[in-house]
């Protein structure tokens, strides 16, 4: 969605300028054409030159009469749209009274595309009477958000006020730039995502490399597309998407249960999360100690939840499954496919380089009982378009599917 698009990212003084670095370079991945505003108080942060390195643009301040050769009018007229990464509380209470005495906020003033910010601040600021009041007035005029997310901040406290990382940042911009689909209006879809923890003691845990973003970016596109949906998420360091019904889970058993329980008034099943095939056989209530032995760990069987809802699936009910693979990709996924009664096999090779875990993009190969359609590498929020396409043309040539 961001190829060719042309972006203004404005940078405020804030600790979280140095992230903005890395915001360039993911705009840059995905074919974006970025132009970068820096405050005065920015460059006390981080200096023009490496803006202008990683963006292969000027980078433009205020004082540089070069950099004004465009001007406020002109970059806003170029931009496609802009992003304010961090978002300081100065500069939303200046967006917000329509305040332009530097470039970037004369920038935003000029400006007539859709603006994304992306808040960074010390909690106290955040939870000010006055900043709440600005975002709001913002909100009112069209403004859109992402984060800001809660952990360590500079001031050393743990609590809100982190700005969103550079990948959340993309994928807001994303959905914000997608073209306008309401094709799933009326439809559930219930999405899976991140790993789950199978604890051994108080203090050690089975788990996966799962990061949950694609389960994430198929939630969020669902959601923008009109349907409802219903997130059941293992823990990730991701937020929470809006729109959607978040359920957190923690084991595969938890993961079940809350499968099981909202497939019965879903249309799509989603099945991107990874639980663990295995669990403990015995909790044990105490940290086990080291004791010089070998120690052997027992491990049972998780219920098979794609199965589970492959013996219960309905008339009408689309099941998607995912296959991390590493080899004999399509081959697998078709077995996978009868075995869980699936309609739908999203199949990677996690070995691909720009594919797998913990990855921005991926590569996929969509698999039904008729096809099998190989993707290009693509940014996940992509990805997850292209399963939402299959799944409505999967509602589209089900007889049995009366939401039509």
């Amino acid at each position: 969605m961001l190829n060719g698009r042309k972006i203004v990212l404005g940078v405020s003084g804030g600790i979280a300028a140095f992230k903005s670095c890395e915001l360039v370079s993911q705009l840059k991945k995905h074919g974006a054409q970025v132009r970068v505003v820096l405050t005065r108080h920015a460059c006390e942060f981080v200096p023009p030159l490496s803006f202008e390195t990683l963006s292969g643009n000027p980078a433009y301040t205020d004082g540089q009469d070069r950099r004004y050769e465009i001007g406020h009018v002109a970059l806003a007229k170029w931009a496609d749209a802009m992003v304010v990464a961090p978002a300081t509380a100065s500069i939303l209470a200046k967006a917000a009274c329509g305040i332009a005495d530097d470039l970037l906020s004369t920038t935003l003033v000029a400006n007539a595309a859709p603006v994304l910010f992306a808040p960074a601040m010390n909690a106290a600021m955040w939870r000010n009477p006055a900043t709440q009041a600005n975002l709001e007035t913002l909100r009112g005029r069209g403004a859109h958000f992402v984060g800001p997310e809660t952990g360590f901040l500079a001031c050393g406290d743990a609590d809100v006020g982190r700005m969103s990382e550079p990948e959340q940042i993309v994928a807001a911009l994303d959905a914000l730039l997608a073209p306008k689909r309401s094709d799933l209006a009326g439809r559930t879809v219930l999405v899976t995502a991140g790993p789950t923890v199978e604890r051994i003691d108080p203090v050690r845990f089975i788990t996966n490399r799962s990061t949950g973003k694609m389960g994430y970016a198929i939630a969020e596109a669902a959601a923008a597309r009109g349907a409802k949906v219903i997130l059941a998420s293992g823990p990730v360091s991701l937020s929470a998407p809006k729109d959607v019904l978040f359920v957190p889970v923690e084991s595969s058993a938890q993961l079940c249960e809350a499968v099981l329980h909202h497939a019965e008034g879903a249309d799509a099943v989603i099945q991107a999360a990874a639980p663990a095939d295995f669990t403990p056989d015995v909790f044990s209530e105490h940290k086990i100690k080291k004791t010089g032995d070998a120690l052997t760990l027992t491990l049972k069987p998780t219920t098979d939840i794609a199965a589970a809802l492959g013996r219960r699936k309905r008339p009408g009910q689309v099941l998607v499954a995912f296959a991390a693979e590493t080899q004999n990709l399509v081959e697998n996924a078709r077995s996978k496919m009868v075995r869980k009664n699936a309609d739908l096999v999203v199949a990677n090779d996690v070995t691909r380089p720009g594919a797998g875990f913990g990855a921005d993009t991926n590569i996929v190969t969509l698999v039904t009982k008729d096809a099998c359609r190989e993707l290009p590498q693509l940014s996940k929020r992509e990805v997850a378009d292209a399963i939402l396409d299959e799944v409505s043309a999967l509602w589209s040539s089900d007889p049995c599917d009366t939401a039509k």
